[in-house]
C-alpha cells in the first residue's frame, strides 16, 4: 500500500475546505461570502483587507440559468 499523497491528506479532513475557498477568493481580489447561523439569514462578507460585515445578496442569472452577477447590499459591520 502506498503512502497517501497531499490530496488524500487534505480530503481526509474536509473541515478546512472553506478556508481554501476563502484563500482563493482573496488571491483573486474578491470578497468571501459565508453563511453563519448567528447572522439571522444574511450572508457575512469578508474583504481581503480584513473588514467583515453583513450583506443582503441578490444573484442575477442569464437566460440559461447561470449566475452572471452578484449584487450585495451593505447592512452593518461585524466587529
Amino acid at each position: 500500500m502506498k503512502a497517501p499523497g497531499k490530496v488524500e491528506k487534505i480530503l481526509q479532513n474536509l473541515n478546512n475546505l472553506h478556508e481554501f475557498g476563502r484563500q482563493r477568493a482573496f488571491e483573486l481580489g474578491n470578497p468571501y461570502y459565508s453563511k453563519q447561523s448567528s447572522d439571522g439569514g444574511y450572508l457575512r462578507k469578508e474583504l481581503p483587507t480584513g473588514e467583515v460585515f453583513l450583506a443582503l445578496v441578490e444573484y442575477r442569472y442569464d437566460d440559461n440559468g447561470y449566475p452572471i452577477e452578484v449584487i450585495d447590499t451593505y447592512l452593518e459591520p461585524i466587529n
